[in-house]
């Protein structure tokens, strides 16, 4: 780090620069709505069962799970900013490398290589949010959640747009793929080593509390959470589309305008995030798990129509995705002190997505073997309800916050 870096970033060009981190996220999140989009099309000319198709669209998560924890170590070696940048390149290249696969074999290592992008990624970027905006660190992690909800919703209108254009599945994997790299570029010169590292700031300092070590009940607490957020949070995402068109018999049309307003809720990440940064994370958490539980019955069990499906699933993207998800990310980072935050971040992603690899296969299991309401109920609204006894032994007491 230069003389010029160490040097204190002025206010006026924090939010900018931290703006075009989020844009890189956004452009993750473009990137991971290509697949879905272009599954049918990548079966038809490979022969792919139905099986294998479903695997390559959910690997992304294996990776993640893989990549999380030890990312978190790197980060204690070096710089977020590089961290982040190979995340992106390591996404990025998967993707592209898609557009090239002849097999099966290889375009799963492709897909899953893209997690561990994806890992590498969201781990520096929640170290650095949280460490960058230490007064509103559950705003920050809402900000990039906010982003992702931003990519997916544009993501799958660029990809449209593309696929028209390309006359073919490749096109467009190659194109956003190439728009990974030149967000790396655009980082390199443009964001300050003083935004992204420790070194050089007065963030750490102005922080008191937090264990010294991960191995602290806080985080234990928190990882078990974190596992119940990803079975809950990716049973809805990996299974509620083909329960709204097999159970409900939803058109597709009006299945993925259901999903579109779940996104919408998902962009009141910040308001989560206000939420969590306000009150105690006792309160925060544990309404929003009993908000969980209550959705999980109603959406499998109860809502019948395409109204109560909407409404229920905006609610799911505001209560589950921007609140839950959000604090859970924010509070691995509160529970430790400032040089722990990547690697708290790692414990995270890796428990979060390690439990989502698996959240798809089990609700579908459940639904096969006793329907989707029963399904609902033990998957979702029973966990959530484990999830809401578990946030009342927290101890926001321990938690590092910013000195008075």
């Amino acid at each position: 780090m230069t003389a010029a870096d160490a040097r204190p970033l002025p206010q006026r060009l924090i939010l900018p620069m931290f703006g075009i981190l989020l844009a890189s996220y956004v452009i993750n999140a473009m990137d991971r709505q290509i697949f879905p989009l272009i599954a049918a099309d990548v079966r038809k000319e490979y022969g792919f069962s139905l099986a294998d198709t479903g695997l390559l669209s959910t690997i992304f998560t294996l990776g993640m799970a893989l990549a999380g924890w030890p990312t978190g170590y790197l980060l204690a070696r070096f710089s977020r900013k590089t961290v982040l940048q190979i995340g992106i390149a390591i996404f990025s290249a998967g993707t592209l490398l898609t557009a090239f696969a002849t097999s099966m074999a290889d375009m799963l290592v492709y897909r899953a290589a893209t997690g561990i992008g994806e890992a590498m990624q969201l781990t520096a970027l929640i170290a650095i949010a949280t460490t960058a905006f230490v007064g509103a660190r559950a705003v920050a992690v809402g900000a990039v959640n906010a982003s992702f909800g931003i990519g997916a919703m544009v993501g799958r209108l660029l990809a449209n747009h593309a696929l028209a254009a390309y006359g073919n599945w490749r096109g467009p994997i190659i194109l956003f793929g190439a728009i990974g790299f030149v967000a790396m570029v655009v980082i390199a010169i443009v964001v300050r080593p003083s935004l992204t590292e420790l070194r050089g700031r007065a963030d750490g300092a102005q922080l008191e509390g937090g264990a010294a070590t991960l191995m602290n009940r806080n985080t234990v607490i928190l990882t078990v959470l974190s596992v119940i957020g990803g079975f809950i949070i990716y049973g809805y995402l990996g299974m509620y589309p083909v329960f709204l068109r097999e159970q409900l018999h939803f058109t597709l049309a009006d299945t993925g305008l259901v999903m579109s307003i779940y996104g919408v809720g998902v962009l009141c990440s910040l308001i989560g995030g206000w939420l969590g940064d306000r009150f105690s994370p006792r309160a925060v958490l544990g309404l929003a798990f009993l908000g969980a539980a209550v959705l999980g019955y109603l959406l499998f069990s109860a809502a019948q129509s395409f109204a109560t499906q909407a409404l229920l699933s905006f609610c799911w993207g505001f209560i589950v995705s921007g609140t839950i998800y959000v604090n859970l990310a924010a509070l691995h980072v509160k529970a430790v002190v400032a040089p722990l935050a990547g690697r708290a971040s790692g414990v995270f992603v890796t428990s979060l997505y390690g439990a989502a690899a698996l959240a798809g296969y089990l609700i579908g299991f459940l639904a096969s073997l006793a329907g989707w309401s029963h399904a609902g109920l033990i998957q979702i609204t029973v966990l959530s309800g484990l999830g809401l006894l578990l946030s009342l032994v927290l101890q926001p007491g321990l938690m590092s916050v910013r000195k008075a």
